[in-house]
């Protein structure tokens, strides 16, 4: 079975964010502006692109 691929960007700063946004981005892999990680898309991984939705795009 193959899972499909979502990307996400990094488009906001993380200064001023509370320090379980800031795990959540790391955990996510991003930690530079404009960086773009690739993961599986899970429940797991959209759960944690909706706490931060406010720092990341997803790209399609």
């Amino acid at each position: 079975m193959i899972m499909a691929k979502i990307k996400i960007q990094q488009v906001r700063s993380l200064i001023k964010c509370t320090k379980n946004q800031k795990r959540t981005m790391e955990a996510l892999g991003l930690k530079k502006m404009n960086a773009i990680v690739e993961h599986e898309d899970n429940e797991a991984i959209r759960g944690m692109v909706e706490n931060v939705k406010h720092l990341v795009k997803v790209i399609d």
